[in-house]
């Protein structure tokens, strides 16, 4: 007797016919080629219909049909998928612990073990978060070092921190022009105003220096 598949399972033996003909297929074609690799006839149309909404399968109506296709780079977005519902665990977790350290605290708050051992309830739910949390966090770590998205994100951000500390330079070395030409200060006089020396710089040339 065949095992019975998973969802998941039949979500990657949908797409697999998919990634390893590289051709493109009407509803009723995709039907018998995955009956034909264990996905139930019954089940396929939910389940197709599913990669679709996902974005994991493409299609579009030419004439009165549609015509289903999924190419191999479509891994790549069930990836980010999974990733994204890592991420949701993460947060959720997070949130739970918290609770817990706030209810924590609060029996804690000048009373012994409760009669009905809640205490120690919490202190075990505690635990078992904390647990849980480790490799999760772990592996989000993990992922965003290898995630591209994450990579650009973070050189994104750098580069608006460093407009942004360029525009305080400007801002700097403007007020030491003033105090300088304006108002008589030495060059030494208005950069111990201002609480810089010689060396000060932009950023962008001390880091390319």
């Amino acid at each position: 007797m065949a095992k019975r598949m998973s969802l998941e399972e039949k979500r990657k033996t949908i797409l697999s016919i998919y990634h390893n003909t590289k051709q493109v297929y009407t509803e009723k074609e995709m039907s018998v080629l995955a009956a034909k690799a264990g996905v139930n006839a019954n089940a396929f149309t939910d389940v197709h219909n599913g990669l679709v909404e996902d974005d994991l399968v493409d299609k579009d109506k030419i004439g009165g049909s549609n015509f289903f296709w999924s190419f191999p780079a479509k891994k790549d977005r069930m990836m980010q998928l999974q990733h994204q519902d890592r991420l949701k665990n993460i947060e959720k977790l997070k949130i739970d612990l918290t609770e817990a350290q706030a209810q924590l605290a609060d029996a804690k708050r000048g009373r012994e073990e409760d009669d009905d051992g809640t205490r120690a309830r919490k202190l075990a739910r505690l635990q078992e978060i904390s647990s849980l949390m480790k490799p999760l966090e772990t592996e989000l770590v993990f992922l965003k070092e290898n995630d591209p998205q994450a990579l650009a994100d973070l050189q994104h951000e750098l580069k608006l921190c460093r407009e942004a500390a360029n525009r305080w330079t400007d801002n700097i070395f403007n007020a030491q022009s003033y105090l300088v030409k304006k108002r008589g200060f030495g060059k030494k006089a208005a950069n111990k105003l201002l609480g810089i020396t010689d060396s000060f710089d932009y950023p962008e040339d001390k880091f390319t220096k």
